[in-house]
Parts: structure tokens; sequence; C-alpha cells
């Protein structure tokens, strides 16, 4: 049953652009599960991130992690589904996949629930076990995404026997984007000798937090959305399935430059996100690099000033011809009303984070013409099965993080099945002529451990269920 996104903390259970548009209320409550829609969690234009961090109860970390005991996207909760959370925890997993299956035949689109059931089918053999860590409590539509592209590759490996004829349990970890709590996570998981692997983090800032931590423990954390230049060749454990920031940068100024013909540009951004931060130096030095000026204003969209109104004003009246938005994945809304400010006089940029369906169900006109790079698009590779294959198993069109998070998971499954150990692990990941299936493209990393690989440029134009689109640019 399709959820409506204004009901509070009842965020819809799957993002995805569609072709032909839906039309009325069904289609309103369908469609937000494929690109990640503002939630009650999502902070309001006047939030801001600078208050100190909530310290961590002892023993709360337990109440993060679930191999299928407990339900952690509340959003998505069935009565089967809490039957079957119920029976996983008491060791009933013939019952617990039963109820799982039931939930599913109601909602489909629960990556939690696909995950929670393979791993109560292969609960009472020998098992490899990996972890993926997304913000289910902060961002649920974006753990989402991510959760579609871990359970995609779960579900497919299950069914053709499992790696080497073992099948994969995926513990589910909440961070909520948080550094503090990716801190506690990571040292967690690198405790448990069991788990081989992580995918995540989400956030920039979380996965730097963590990221010293495996590290030093020696576990594989695959992060499939931080593009921070700060991760480049951080340890020979860690690695990511998008392109690096500069990589992301450098196609997007050359288009604004070369082909659009901006030169003058002004810049907004998140101070508090570390991949903005890392975005903002790298698009400056993409932008003069080819030929274009930064137009200094200031503009950072955490702070508790912020006034959308005084940036476009000041913008245009220094010159400027076009705006690059570069928000945190959670202050979303921010970049929003930095467009609807606008009102067309500036051209808008962005960088990725803003691919989701918040952008074009609350941007509208107002984010008509945003032009963003993107590490994948359904449209990237007609000939993969990938986008067919997850169009039919959750019922829209996947977005990014969807697929660099199936991507992840697909390097770890093929490099498990050259060692079943950490260091064998990291080892086959590390050989420079590894390669696993992708969504598009086969996952190739490089020596710093950045996924080999370009982004394409995107369009928001007219068409689809909400009036607009993410369209790939010719």
């Amino acid at each position: 049953m399709y959820q409506d996104t204004n009901k509070k903390n009842s965020p819809p259970p799957i993002v995805f652009i569609i072709a032909i548009g839906l039309i009325g209320f069904g289609a309103y409550k369908f469609l937000p599960g494929l690109l990640s829609a503002k939630t009650s969690n999502t902070p309001t234009s006047t939030s801001t991130s600078t208050a100190a961090p909530t310290p961590i109860a002892p023993g709360a970390i337990a109440t993060r992690m679930s191999l299928g005991n407990q339900i952690l996207l509340t959003s998505q909760t069935t009565a089967e589904k809490q039957a079957g959370v119920t029976a996983f925890a008491k060791g009933d997993y013939k019952e617990a996949v039963q109820k799982f299956q039931a939930s599913l035949q109601q909602n489909r689109n629960d990556p939690e629930t696909v995950i929670y059931l393979n791993n109560a089918r292969v609960s009472d053999r020998t098992s490899l076990k990996i972890a993926v860590s997304v913000p289910s409590g902060s961002n649920p539509n974006v753990a989402q995404e991510i959760l579609r592209g871990v359970a995609q590759a779960q579900d497919e490996i299950n069914a053709r026997g499992g790696i080497n004829g073992v099948g994969l349990q995926v513990e589910i970890v909440n961070d909520n984007n948080r550094p503090e709590v990716a801190k506690e996570v990571a040292a967690a998981l690198a405790n448990d000798p069991k788990i081989l692997a992580v995918i995540g983090h989400n956030d920039s800032n979380a996965s730097l937090a963590a990221a010293p931590i495996y590290q030093e423990k020696k576990l594989v954390m695959i992060t499939p959305t931080s593009s921070t230049n700060n991760l480049s060749g951080f340890g020979s454990y860690i690695f990511r399935t998008v392109p690096n920031t500069r990589s992301m940068t450098a196609p997007l100024a050359e288009y604004i430059v070369k082909q659009v013909g901006k030169s003058n540009i002004a810049f907004c951004y998140d101070s508090q996100a570390a991949g903005k931060a890392s975005f903002k130096d790298e698009f400056i030095a993409s932008l003069l690099a080819s030929g274009g000026r930064l137009v200094p204003i200031v503009c950072d969209l955490s702070a508790p000033t912020f006034n959308p109104n005084t940036v476009i004003a000041d913008a245009v009246s220094q010159g400027a011809q076009g705006l690059m938005l570069a928000s945190h994945v959670d202050r979303i809304d921010r970049a929003i009303d930095l467009a609807r400010a606008n009102q067309g006089k500036l051209a808008l940029y962005s960088s990725s984070t803003l691919y989701t369906f918040e952008t074009l169900k609350d941007g509208q006109k107002d984010v008509d013409g945003l032009v963003l790079p993107v590490p994948w698009h359904p449209e990237t590779n007609p000939n993969n099965p990938f986008p067919k294959n997850a169009s039919q198993r959750w019922g829209g069109v996947v977005n990014w993080r969807t697929a660099t998070s199936f991507d992840a998971t697909q390097a770890v499954i093929a490099g498990l099945r050259q060692s079943n150990t950490r260091f064998g692990l990291q080892q086959a990941l590390r050989n420079p002529n590894f390669s696993a299936a992708g969504s598009s493209e086969d996952v190739k990393f490089l020596s710093t451990g950045d996924r080999a690989g370009k982004p394409i440029l995107v369009q928001v134009k007219q068409g689809g269920s909400t009036g607009y689109n993410f369209v790939p640019l010719r």
C-alpha cells in the first residue's frame, strides 16, 4: 500500500521516475519512492546543523543494527513484517520467511524486508555476512534507495545458489548520517569477526569519520555515495563506487563555460558537509581551468542567517550568469528555496545530491533547466540488464544511489568469490585486474580506491508524472 508523503514519518515506498505519467492521487502516493522525497525528518529552511551532537546512550548501537530481528525503516511496516521480525528474533526462521513473503505481497518495494527475507532463508546454515550503513532514521528515502541496490544484488546472488555455494547475509545499520554514530557503528562492525565488508556510509562526513576505524581494523568499506576528495587514497581498505569529486566537476564546468557560454558563476554550498566543501574547491578549480570566473558572494546553506533572496540579489548585482548549488542531502529544501527566489534570473547547476524526487516535486518550474552530473542514469547503457531488472523488481526506474549501491555489493560478491576473509577480499579488490559486473559498466577501482569511470550530465526538463524529469544531455 502506498503512503502519502505528507504524513509524518511515512515516506513513500519507492523512489522512481515513470516515463508515462500517472495521474491523480494514486500517482502522488506511488511516486515518491524513486527519487528521495522530503520527509518530516528533513530540516526546514530555518534549521541549522550547528548544534552540538547528541551523545549516544550506552547500548544504543544494538538498536541500530538488524539482520531481521527488528524494523529500522519504521515507515515500511506491515503486521506481517512485524510478525516476521518477531519470529526472526526467536530463531523461528521458517515462520519469518513466510511472514516476510506475506509482507512483500502487500509492499514489494520494501528493500528492508527483501534483505530480511534473504537473511532468514540462510540463517540455519553457513553464510557470509556483510553490513550496509544507511540513514534510515534521518533520511529514510535515501536509505531505501541504497538498500534497494544492496537487496537486489543479494537477492540475485542467493537465487543463484550463493557465493561459491554459500548464502549472503546483510546486516542493516542506521547511522542517521551522523559522524559520531558512524564511528560507533564502525567500531561495532569491525569488532564482529563475521562481518567481511561494509557498504557505506552515505554522507561524506559519516564516511570520513568511520574510514579510519575500518582501515585500522582491516575491514573493507565501500561507500556508494560519498564523493569527497578526502577519501581518495585514504587507505588500502577504503573504496567507493562513485567517481571522485574532481571527476564530477570537470565535465560540468566545461559544459557551463564552453558549451553554454556562461562564464560568471556564483556558488552556494553547505559548509557543514565535507563532500560539499570538497565539491566547492574542485568546481572552482575546474571553472577557472575552463576559463570561467567565480562571482564572490557569501552563501552558506547551513548558516542560520541564510537568506535566499539576499543571495540572489547579491549574485545578480555582481554580474553572475549562473548559480551552483551544493547542498547536503538533508538540506535540499534550502537549495530549492534558492531556486524559487531565483525566478529564472540565473542558470542553475548543482552537485548530484539534487537528483531526488524532492527536487522535482517541490522545485517544479523553479528548477526547470537545472543541470547536474550524476554517476549513473538508466539510459547510460541500455544493453545492461540492471535497469530493466530493477524496474521489474521495484516497480519503477531507480536512481543513481540504487545503482552505485548495487555496484558496491557486486564488487564485494566478486571479491568474496576469490576469498572469504577480510584480507583476501581486500587483496582481490586491490588487484589492478579486478572487475565486477555493474549497473552500467564493470566495476573497477583505481589505486586510490576511487571508482574508474566518468559521470554524465542530466538536466531537469518538463515531462514525467511530477511534470518534470531528469533527462541526459545529448
